[in-house]
């Protein structure tokens, strides 16, 4: 749950099955997860026809860092995704699939056991060994290094080098989730003796990085633009880039943004503005695509001590929001309420039990009237309310005017902070920028194809629990589904963690919508979806004609 926190899945009929691939198919957005009029999702755009010396992709704000340790939001880790791999890896389609782990087996509950793929090379030349592995994983759990995925390792006791190419995780308790997240930035392997030699300057433009992708980091100019150039010892064939560069700008002004797309100064992007869709549509210089995406825009309660202390209030709050209003103003139309702080395309692993444990949740609900009854109860009318705003894209602008204006018509003063877009990521890295603030606006998006990984962030202590919210009932839960492996029987546990979030609304829902991407002219090929985050998207991508 971060600025945007987030994997979002509709399958090729309802939703997409783990074991089972698409193949581009469109996919018409129908109930909840739903793209809306006009919007049909598929996971990949029509394949590359040639090669291409290079191409530009814009992101709506530079990366704040290169380390994957410390990436935790769409911009850095849409550059990683070509340059630095995991140990799994998710596909377009959102599988889980071997990445420079051959595979795992576990021979109890609380043992872990990864066999590495033999022959990778560093864009150094050197060889993957499980030295790299152990050293990679372990900087997670260093407090120096300060990575948000600490507590991904909360249950493990020992990363162990058991042989050249087999690492060992031995855990204090089952954890499903570790292992799926190997698949994700806490798998990320690095070589250690780049580690060493870069100290604190790795991932930054002075140090850089140094892994295992289709694409190196060849210059990273602060404040201009990165480039990547093409790794030519890469080992996985299937995925040898047909660019020889990719270029990243970073423009966050969003008229600037759209102009890029359309002049064909950027030739592509993903998180397309959605004041945006209409004219790049329109354009007839490039083809807009909705991808899967397990995000859910929602409002996480960032203190607990205020009004919002108060359930009653979180309640009204809820009911006060005109979600369909603010989905035409945010999304453009694209978009559906968010029935849970979870999306419907979070749900993949089971798609089988989604009809059952998602579907027939409740829609949200407009009341005013019982809003303002709510607020009068707790006896907190024209208490303040602050929730941050930004520049960092018009949405967060759509929806914090929203709810301050649902607030001021049940009686709460409801203020907004205005945080510049790199303050704003900051909120979700650094308990000090939350200081003042009651709401924050996320994008919660599942970075592995399960709910559960959603709900682990509402655990007491854990570092994506921004406003410190605990419930004893839900961390027992969470363990009993964390120790489930069997993906049905884990789905029906995980629906018991919706059912205390949506009574306790720690994290209020607001909507959901497909993930996009324009592509220029001159290219095609990328996935249209937010496995993007993990997937080497760029590799790719190449000429749209011949």
């Amino acid at each position: 749950m971060r600025v945007s926190r987030v994997i979002a899945l509709l399958s090729c009929t309802a939703a997409l099955a783990a074991t089972t691939a698409c193949s581009g198919a469109t996919v018409p957005q129908a109930g909840a997860g739903a793209g809306g009029p006009g919007a049909a999702v598929t996971p990949l755009s029509p394949p590359a026809r040639g090669p291409l010396d290079s191409f530009t992709w814009s992101l709506y704000a530079e990366p704040y860092t290169l380390d994957y340790a410390l990436a935790y939001d769409y911009p850095p880790n849409t550059v990683l995704a070509n340059v630095c791999e995991q140990l799994f890896r998710v596909t377009p389609d959102l599988r889980i699939e071997p990445g420079l782990a051959l595979k795992y087996t576990r021979p109890d509950p609380r043992t872990l056991v990864y066999t590495l793929r033999p022959g990778v090379r560093f864009h150094d030349g050197t060889t993957m060994t499980a030295d790299d592995v152990v050293a990679s994983l372990k900087r997670h759990t260093d407090p120096e290094t300060g990575s948000p995925w600490g507590s991904v390792f909360k249950n493990v006791d020992a990363i162990e080098k058991t042989g050249p190419l087999e690492v060992t995780l031995r855990l204090g308790k089952p954890d499903i989730l570790l292992n799926e997240l190997m698949a994700a930035s806490p798998g990320t392997v690095e070589s250690a003796a780049f580690l060493a030699e870069a100290g604190k300057d790795y991932g930054t433009p002075k140090g850089g990085v140094n892994c295992t992708g289709p694409y190196a980091l060849d210059s990273w100019s602060q404040g201009s633009a990165i480039t990547l150039r093409k790794h030519d010892a890469y080992w996985d064939p299937k995925l040898s880039p047909k660019s020889r560069a990719v270029k990243f700008t970073f423009i966050e002004d969003v008229a600037a943004r759209t102009n890029a797309f359309r002049s064909g100064t950027a030739d592509g992007g993903y998180m397309v503005p959605a004041s945006s869709l209409g004219q790049l549509r329109a354009g007839g210089r490039g083809t807009v695509l909705f991808g899967p995406n397990t995000a859910a825009s929602n409002l996480a309660v960032l203190d607990f001590r205020g009004p919002l202390r108060d359930l009653r209030v979180r309640r009204a709050l809820s009911l006060a929001l005109d979600r369909k209003n603010i989905i035409k103003a945010a999304a453009g139309g694209v978009g559906v309420p968010a029935k849970a702080p979870a999306a419907r395309g979070a749900w993949a692993l089971a798609p089988e039990r989604t009809a059952a444990l998602f579907d027939t949740l409740p829609e949200p609900v407009y009341d005013i009237e019982a809003a303002k009854k709510l607020v009068q109860e707790a006896g907190v009318t024209g208490r303040t309310v602050t929730i941050a705003t930004s520049t960092l894209s018009p949405e967060i602008s759509v929806v914090a005017n929203a709810v301050q204006a649902a607030g001021r018509r049940i009686g709460l003063d409801v203020q907004l902070k205005s945080v510049a877009p790199e303050a704003y990521s900051n909120i979700f890295v650094d308990p000090s920028a939350r200081a003042g603030l009651d709401l924050v606006i996320t994008n919660g998006y599942d970075n592995t194809p399960d709910p559960l990984e959603f709900y682990q962030y509402l655990r007491t202590g854990d570092f994506g629990n921004y406003g410190r919210w605990s419930n004893a009932e839900f961390d027992v839960a969470f363990d009993r589904a964390n120790a489930e492996p069997d993906p049905a029987a884990r789905a029906e546990r995980t629906a018991e963690l919706q059912r205390i979030a949506m009574a306790e609304l720690p994290i209020i829902p607001v909507y959901e919508a497909p993930y996009s991407v324009f592509l220029g002219e001159r290219i095609t090929g990328a996935p249209t979806g937010i496995a993007q985050l993990y997937y080497p998207w760029a590799a790719t991508i190449g000429a749209a004609k011949r």
